[in-house]
């Protein structure tokens, strides 16, 4: 039903689908045996922690979570002795104290749609033509939404209790659209896009994927190099550049070789031991595009890419955010395909469009 609604572009009814999925999992009525699935860890635990001392302050948790946030701390305290890596199962007796609230939606911000969600500060047209151009296909912008998108977006990530994804290495915490990571702003900005690109995207990528990704203070660069099952990513940062203690990092390597048709999803989205040799054998040159507040990234999907280096300061609301759209299947990419299996890429691509220069000239 989700993926019909996506497929037909109707956003309204996908995100009331997801929104629907999410509640089922993760709601006031959801089964308890489907969140004990996932274990605690030590990052996520105070993830939750900080999450809830800065949702008590703003008073959408009452004083009840005083004693909850008490038993975090103890579940925490005692994973923490075990090593910081160290995972357990949600239903063992010394964890149930905090069974009815882990992984539970306790408060989902309300984020309708704005006046206008993208930014009037970049020109489509623009970047359209830059990503058609140039092989390998990346382009990005800064200025991408509106302030007030970007200042509602933000408070989404920070207020929405959705960060149930922690499998990931160094304390990654993911959500996904169907998890909770779902707001008719985020429906409005995939809208917003289609409509803005048309030659990119238009009606020819519908949109597969959305999520948000929490991570910081420190993360060693290149964790984990992939690529994505769509055609088109569009990836963007929403965390203050305040919160970035290295300019000059922080944000996104793109490689300019593309994973094989060839290979499987869990080949190219994780087999580090196949990526890195095939990488160097494609002589492959890469492309670091440097953190910044609402910057976008817009690339082949399927070119391998990874975050860089992340030095951001301590602090729930440093935590690095960015967020993920996918748009289309990678089998059906068609701006620049098989460029692994082709000498497309040797020139020097346009990597950034125009409306960085005039960005960088505000500074």
């Amino acid at each position: 039903m989700l993926d019909a609604a996506l497929e037909q572009g109707d956003f309204p009814l996908a995100g009331g689908w997801a929104s629907l999925f999410a509640q089922l999992r993760w709601g006031a009525s959801s089964d308890p045996a489907e969140r004990s699935a996932i274990p605690l860890s030590v990052p996520k635990l105070q993830h939750d922690i900080d999450q809830m001392h800065y949702l008590k302050s703003l008073g959408a948790l009452g004083t009840e979570y005083s004693r909850i946030i008490d038993a975090y701390q103890a579940v925490r305290d005692r994973l923490v002795a075990k090593g910081p890596d160290a995972r357990e199962p949600l239903d063992s007796d010394t964890n149930r104290c905090i069974a009815d609230t882990y992984n539970r939606l306790l408060h989902v911000r309300n984020t309708p749609r704005v006046a206008r969600a993208l930014s009037r500060r970049w020109d489509p047209v623009t970047v359209e033509e830059q990503y058609l151009a140039n092989a390998p296909g990346v382009v990005y912008v800064d200025d991408f939404l509106s302030e007030e998108a970007l200042g509602e977006l933000y408070r989404f990530c920070l207020e929405s209790t959705v960060w149930f994804g922690n499998r990931y290495a160094h304390g990654r915490l993911g959500a996904l659209m169907q998890d909770g990571f779902i707001c008719p702003l985020l429906m409005q900005i995939a809208e917003e896009l289609r409509d803005a690109l048309p030659r990119l995207i238009g009606d020819r990528y519908p949109l597969r994927q959305m999520w948000g990704f929490k991570c910081g203070p420190q993360v060693p660069a290149d964790v984990t190099t992939h690529a994505d099952f769509a055609a088109v990513n569009i990836n963007f940062w929403v965390t203050p550049d305040s919160a970035n203690t290295d300019e000059h990092s922080g944000g996104l390597v793109v490689h300019d070789v593309d994973a094989p048709l060839s290979w499987g999803f869990d080949t190219y989205n994780g087999r580090q031991d196949l990526i890195r040799p095939f990488l160097q054998r494609r002589r492959a040159r890469s492309m670091t595009i440097p953190y910044r507040q609402n910057r976008a990234v817009i690339f082949n999907s399927d070119l391998f890419h990874a975050s860089d280096a992340i030095r951001f300061r301590p602090g729930y609301e440093n935590l690095r955010i960015n967020v993920t759209m996918l748009y289309g299947d990678r089998e059906e990419e068609a701006h620049h395909p098989q460029l692994s299996g082709s000498q497309a890429g040797v020139g020097r691509p346009a990597w950034r469009s125009a409306a960085f220069g005039r960005a960088k000239a505000r500074r």
